[in-house]
């Protein structure tokens, strides 16, 4: 079987092409991938080599080069997008670009080379926000009400991806999965920018009061995911995937992390809420394992302390990225206001 992967470069991505070339080592991979900020091609340490594995720079918005690399291809895998709501709020235009366009160019190329499944990643925050009291959880059938521009974008390129499948009958399936967690994430997003602060001495900036509400997953489950719902899932339906049966509040995951670090809660900084802050997000991921057999293997504490371990043995991968872009993840962190800390 021959696999296009966008964004394979990135955290998932890379982690999903890993897994994918030793699970199934017969199968080809052309990856495709922009190299933004996110993205690290070090990430792929170990497949470079591989013959069947094949890397092309190149923007999922540029038309020529997805129709080139679509030539033959069986299943799209499609990771590609602009992720940080921070960065969305304080510029909205390349998530429209590469998470609405982008899906636009990868479903006609699709259509036109007649390919045999598009599975398409999105997330839980196309669902907006549950409030903190309520018990609440997104399913499949949960109406979209996307609160910042990256989830505006997202629930666009879903709503496209759903569209291709009734108006062409293009196979495609969707997964929307929770926060994912683990080694070589962008240190930008919670847990990595609180595990490497502390690294270096620093404190973990947490927005408002702690208390918003967060399901995890552990990324090799939702890479397990990925593959039952490509050898298993029924065309055109969405399967929710989750990383526990009930979300815990973000100041509790940093306490966690702190807890394992030895670290003192004194560590904290609490610093102003992003602009439209959902509160709360909890996924039922029933259907998945009740259809496909799946669930969540990895136990969010003794991950975190793997995770944890994997920044302590790697400190050259992310003192490198934050070395050269600190100021600006503490400024995309703060919503602008690096005063703060």
């Amino acid at each position: 079987m021959k696999l296009l992967v966008t964004g394979g470069a990135g955290f998932i991505g890379s982690h999903f092409i890993l897994y994918w070339m030793r699970q199934h080592p017969d199968d080809k991979i052309i990856n495709i991938d922009k190299l933004t900020y996110a993205a690290n091609i070090a990430n792929l340490e170990g497949v470079q080599e591989n013959p069947n594995y094949f890397f092309e720079c190149a923007d999922i918005c540029n038309a020529e080069a997805v129709d080139k690399m679509m030539k033959d291809v069986d299943v799209v895998v499609h990771f590609a997008a602009e992720t940080h709501v921070d960065r969305s709020i304080m510029d909205p235009l390349p998530f429209i670009h590469t998470n609405v366009v982008g899906t636009y160019v990868l479903l006609e190329s699709a259509k036109k080379h007649n390919v045999q499944r598009f599975h398409h990643i999105s997330t839980d925050e196309v669902f907006g926000s549950i409030d903190l009291d309520d018990e609440e959880q997104f399913t499949e059938k949960t109406r979209y009400e996307p609160s910042s521009p990256y989830s505006a974008t997202k629930a666009s390129s879903d709503h496209l991806v759903r569209a291709y499948n009734r108006t062409y009958g293009l196979p495609i399936t969707i997964s929307n999965c929770t926060n994912n967690y683990g080694p070589a994430m962008y240190p930008e997003k919670l847990i990595p920018i609180a595990i490497t602060n502390l690294l270096e001495g620093k404190k973990v900036p947490l927005h408002g009061d702690g208390r918003n509400i967060r399901d995890w997953l552990y990324v090799e489950d939702h890479v397990r995911a990925i593959e039952l719902i490509l050898k298993k899932g029924e065309i055109g339906e969405t399967y929710l995937v989750g990383g526990m049966n009930k979300g815990i509040s973000n100041l509790e995951v940093i306490k966690r992390i702190l807890k394992i670090m030895g670290k003192s809660e004194d560590e904290i900084k609490f610093v102003k809420d992003r602009q439209g802050n959902d509160r709360k997000y909890d996924v039922n991921w029933s259907k998945i394992h009740r259809e496909l057999g799946w669930k969540p293997l990895h136990d969010l504490d003794e991950w975190l302390g793997h995770t944890i371990r994997w920044y302590e043995k790697n400190r050259a991968w992310w003192e490198k990225i934050k070395a050269e872009d600190y100021q600006d993840i503490l400024r995309n962190n703060l919503g602008g206001d690096t005063d703060q800390l």
